[in-house]
């Protein structure tokens, strides 16, 4: 699932949803690749009756296929309570860290800082005005994009769902195509999601 150019990312449709899903396709063949479900506690569940779901700490395991087996997964994404500014961790399917993001807390439509398992900041995932387009920098080389997709008036008026197109750009390796991946997912969960 890790050697693709682009993903498409289709949040599950929900009008009063607690959790989160996203189903991860193929652009071209419309093929499902993968699955990311957000997997909490019940306290969690019930403190969202109350409390902004940015503010609380969430964890998005990423399978690959249709079915969330445990034996399938790829990498977590994990959140802890955030103030000001979130701190992202990607895991891997072993346990390790594969890097992390910390989100800017002040930025016109969004950024993270995103660092490797060592905690050398490498890149940045930067968003336009509107928050919708995010551009993903090492240096000043662009190496890849997370653009929103629109899904029609109905569905963005009366639901929270969201779809976006993950785009490398380049070289493609499973190190780039997974911190792109869990960007992308990142973006939803700390930006998106209230």
């Amino acid at each position: 699932m890790l050697n693709k150019k682009q993903y498409f990312v289709r949040e599950h449709v929900g009008m009063f949803k607690l959790s989160n899903a996203y189903d991860i396709l193929d652009p071209d063949t419309q093929q499902q690749l993968g699955i990311a479900k957000e997997e909490i506690s019940g306290g969690l569940h019930f403190l969202r009756f109350f409390v902004n779901k940015q503010l609380l700490p969430t964890t998005v395991n990423v399978y690959e296929g249709t079915e969330s087996n445990p034996s399938k997964m790829i990498f977590s994404i994990k959140k802890g309570f955030a103030f000001f500014s979130s701190k992202v961790d990607v895991i891997g399917r072993n346990g390790q860290t594969l890097g992390w993001f910390k989100s800017k807390v002040f930025s016109l439509g969004g950024a993270f800082r995103v660092f490797d398992d060592m905690g050398t900041e490498i890149a940045l995932v930067k968003g336009d005005w509107k928050g919708w387009n995010f551009k993903f920098l090492f240096g000043d080389e662009q190496i890849g994009s997370v653009s929103k997709k629109w899904s029609g008036v109905g569905k963005e008026l009366f639901t929270t769902a969201d779809n976006y197109m993950i785009s490398l750009e380049g070289e493609v390796n499973e190190a780039h195509a997974t911190l792109l991946l869990a960007a992308g997912l990142s973006i939803d969960i700390v930006y998106k999601e209230r």
